[in-house]
């Protein structure tokens, strides 16, 4: 357990607020912050937020911290997206997107593009292959640092943390409340954690489970990923609108794969290049994140049989951040020994996950950490029960932050905690579910947690990016 941490003096970091360039509706902040909070005299960093305040300021509750997630994802464009967030809340609430540092526009990790495009496959096979992820982490680590500064070496969500409770103070609230999307619910459940004298209401959206060690965060992700891929065959067999329907998903998958070991898969979107295991593991977990099971039909399709039309449509995408190894090994002690240790996690995985074999995300956190340099300064631990009421809302088949994960949360956080769960589809559940949305809302504004075992109906996901 960790002692919650005294609030910050009011002569800490101040923040000098202008009309936002992209809509002057809305306030841009900047605040500097030691890039060290235990060397509070050492170098500092700049954080850049956008604050759109109550449109009620007669009703105004206070203070919504949000965060989209990622690791990597800009909270300022969240606090920018007019119509997120409901009515009421934008009535009730000063909406805030705190940029976490090395993200966005807050002394983002900046590296070399050649170095980033050089990334080895994480799917190593030898032990060569293994001592070059290490190498090649190394490397990245040194090189993005020469380029970004400090902030490499803290970008970790405990630091995060303390960044909030320093815009908490400069803003004069006795108390925020946070909305946690994705990795943005580990800043919720810190905050909670660390300082619950502040916090008044926080909801966790699509749940980071920071307890699970590196056996466990494989295992589950990749459980996530498959079951993802089960619920797009069942899909497909009923909707009459699948390219796919009536075929043999599961064979025709086998069947790519197969191909894509052997090198002879052409990209149907960019021949003559070549499409590899990890970039058919990839696509699905990218197109299972919204669901866009339409599009990833075609894609299946296109990369079976190639068209000339193919070539016109968008294919599923999986860009990390330059920021993500920074964070994520900052976040997460996921120790791997030496090759063999490496290669027998990555075939148990396929006992889990016959199809998908691993979760891109998972395996690309623990590959991107060996050999990287800066131990996590936040490494994984068990949260304390709860002191204020929590509301957290995961999806019943999440590729990303599977439902197994808010359920280890819930128990860790206890009575004060409730879950809701949307028993559909796809990643960060408010965007998904009106009913979801009306639950976050009810208990933002007058701090009512759903009765215990609310779940929300599933909405059945719809064509789009199709080209």
């Amino acid at each position: 357990m960790v002692a919650a941490l005294p609030a910050l003096a009011a002569t800490e970091p101040a923040v000098t607020w202008s009309a936002c360039p992209e809509d002057e509706q809305v306030q841009c902040g900047v605040m500097r912050v030691p890039a060290d909070w235990k060397d509070p005299e050492g170098p500092s960093i700049e954080l850049q937020m956008a604050r759109r305040k109550a449109t009620d300021p007669a009703h105004r509750i206070g203070v919504l911290i949000v965060n989209p997630g990622g690791p990597g994802g800009s909270a300022v464009n969240l606090a920018l997206e007019a119509d997120f967030f409901t009515s009421e809340l934008r009535k009730r609430f000063d909406i805030i997107g705190l940029d976490p540092r090395g993200v966005g526009r807050s002394a983002p990790v900046l590296c070399e593009q050649a170095l980033i495009d050089a990334k080895p496959s994480p799917l190593v096979t030898t032990e060569a292959g293994f001592r070059a992820l290490a190498d090649y982490n190394g490397k990245l680590f040194t090189d993005c640092t020469a380029r970004s500064g400090p902030v490499v070496s803290h970008a970790d969500t405990a630091s995060v943390v303390r960044d909030v409770e320093a815009l908490r103070v400069a803003l004069a609230e006795p108390r925020i409340s946070i909305f946690g999307a994705s990795y943005g619910s580990l800043i919720g459940e810190l905050y909670a954690d660390l300082y619950p004298g502040t916090s008044r209401a926080l909801v966790l959206d699509s749940v980071m489970d920071h307890s699970v060690d590196v056996d466990g965060f494989l295992a589950q992700e990749t459980a996530s990923v498959q079951d993802s891929f089960d619920e797009f065959v069942k899909w497909c067999a009923r909707d009459t609108r699948c390219v796919l329907r009536g075929q043999d998903i599961p064979g025709l998958w086998a069947a790519l794969m197969r191909r894509a070991a052997a090198g002879t898969l052409v990209d149907p979107y960019d021949p003559p290049e070549k499409l590899g295991v990890w970039e058919l593991i990839s696509a699905s977990f990218s197109a299972f994140y919204d669901p866009q099971w339409f599009s990833f039909a075609h894609y299946l399709r296109d990369a079976a049989k190639p068209t000339a039309a193919a070539r016109q449509a968008v294919p599923p995408i999986d860009i990390a951040p330059n920021s993500f190894p920074a964070v994520v090994c900052g976040d997460w002690s996921l120790p791997v020994a030496d090759f063999t240790t490496y290669r027998k996690k990555l075939d148990a995985l396929l006992q889990i996950a016959p199809q998908v074999r691993a979760s891109s995300l998972a395996v690309s956190a623990v590959a991107g950490c060996i050999g990287w340099p800066a131990p996590p300064g936040n490494p994984q631990r068990r949260l304390s029960p709860a002191k204020v009421p929590m509301l957290l809302v995961n999806a019943l088949h999440d590729p990303a932050t599977g439902h197994t994960w808010a359920q280890q949360v819930a128990d860790q956080l206890g009575p004060s905690a409730r879950l809701l769960t949307y028993q559909g589809w796809g990643h960060v559940a408010y965007s998904h579910s009106p009913c979801v949305q009306a639950a976050v809302e009810r208990y933002l504004v007058d701090l009512a947690l759903p009765p215990t075992g609310t779940t929300c109906a599933a909405v059945e996901p719809q064509p789009f990016g199709i080209g």
